[in-house]
């Protein structure tokens, strides 16, 4: 299927990793121009390498802490001096440490906070003007499942994500007709976080191999398995289409079905 993503412009966060490479890749397969950013200037030129072998456009990385206001702003800059251009904007971050309820303490709040929320506050503002131009662009933020089913061991993703979806609404109807904003959130994928977890229950014992670790963790999903990264990319390409151009305002869950959540 032809998404029609040709000659576009687009930016992803935190991208050299994880859903946010699969948010890049599945971009730049489609024929967009990606700019990839991460904070390891290693791990992003091998992600770039990655990511320019299925490319049918440019690719281009830039290492920046999605944490800093300053960095956030070249980040925008450099796509629109790259590509002459920003059609569409994906917002990923990484995920905080695991806390039940009271145990993170006030710092460990506010820097989730800063990591989940201001930094996609920060990467629209500056985005959205160019965004707006050229007949309109695309907001994807891609936050968690834990927006719609809190969870006991993951308190601060279950809380502060949810402003995220908050400021995904309510760009939706401001930013509307020239730009689309929506949101997907994504339960257990196969991504590298998940791989050193698995691993390291390996080494201490707790399991035998990394294939049982993975029979473990899906074994709450329906269809039987954790989903491939590119499964979430796929999905992220399709919203930042034209062929989504009557979604708009949406929470988008992709979790193989293993959510209880009706709505």
């Amino acid at each position: 299927m032809d998404l029609k993503l040709d000659g576009n412009a687009a930016l992803v966060t935190a991208s050299s990793s994880g859903l946010g490479k699969a948010s890049a890749k599945a971009l730049a397969r489609e024929g967009a121009d990606v700019l990839v950013n991460g904070r390891d200037p290693e791990r992003l030129e091998e992600a770039v390498n990655e990511i320019g072998s299925v490319a049918s456009g440019e690719v281009v990385g830039h290492a920046a802490d999605v944490t800093e206001k300053a960095e956030v702003e070249g980040l925008v800059a450099r796509a629109v001096e790259e590509f002459d251009r920003l059609d569409h904007l994906v917002t990923s971050a990484g995920g905080p440490a695991p806390y039940r309820p009271l145990e993170a303490d006030d710092g460990e709040w506010y820097d989730t906070y800063d990591l989940l929320v201001m930094s996609v506050v920060r990467a629209v503002r500056a985005a959205a003007p160019h965004l707006r131009a050229d007949g309109g662009g695309t907001i994807v933020n891609v936050t968690s499942r834990t927006v719609k089913e809190a969870s006991p061991s993951n308190v601060l993703s279950s809380s502060v994500r949810m402003g995220v979806i908050g400021l995904e609404k309510t760009l939706s109807k401001e930013l509307a007709p020239a730009v689309r904003a929506n949101a997907v959130l994504p339960g257990s994928h196969e991504t590298p976080r998940i791989e050193d977890l698995i691993e390291y229950a390996v080494d201490r014992g707790e399991i035998e191999s990394y294939e049982a670790g993975l029979e473990e963790r899906a074994e709450d999903v329906p269809l039987g398995r954790l989903g491939d990264p590119m499964e979430l990319g796929n999905l992220v390409a399709y919203l930042s289409s034209p062929l989504s151009g009557y979604v708009n305002g949406q929470a988008v869950t992709i979790d193989g079905g293993s959510g209880s959540s009706t709505l």
